[in-house]
């Protein structure tokens, strides 16, 4: 049985990448994030880095979604500044992302080649933290 691969939304990956174009400026701005909500609105976030650390543009995104009454995603992109591209979610942003959203696709590039997996591709083997995932099975 061959399994087909996700499509690409590339509306995502151009949606982040005018937010990185347009909003990261300087050092407390280095990454957007765009996502499809299930309803298909795409939201949009950047992140707040802080000396002390500070959420990733991924996190930013899920409060931003909750704010505006998207609790359920579909796919999400991170695109970094200056023309860095597509970049993959850090560990962290991986387990919250499927702690949130365990059926959420997850767009990356490897060798400027862009493809779409589930999160659960990215984060085998993880830790269940949230009941409801428990149910999803």
């Amino acid at each position: 049985m061959t399994v087909q691969p996700h499509p690409v939304d590339h509306e995502l990956i151009q949606a982040a990448s005018h937010i990185a174009r347009t909003r990261c400026r300087g050092d407390n701005h280095t990454m957007a994030a765009a996502a499809r909500a299930q309803d298909g609105r795409i939201i949009t976030a950047v992140n707040a880095s802080h000396f002390t650390g500070g959420p990733c543009a991924e996190l930013v995104l899920i409060g931003a979604a909750a704010a505006q009454g998207a609790y359920e995603l579909d796919t999400i992109v991170a695109v970094g500044d200056r023309d860095r591209g597509v970049v993959p979610p850090c560990g962290r942003c991986r387990q919250v992302l499927l702690d949130y959203f365990p059926a959420l696709k997850v767009i990356v590039a490897v060798d400027d080649r862009v493809r779409t997996v589930p999160i659960t591709d990215l984060l085998p083997d993880s830790y269940v933290w949230a009941d409801h995932q428990l149910d999803a099975e």
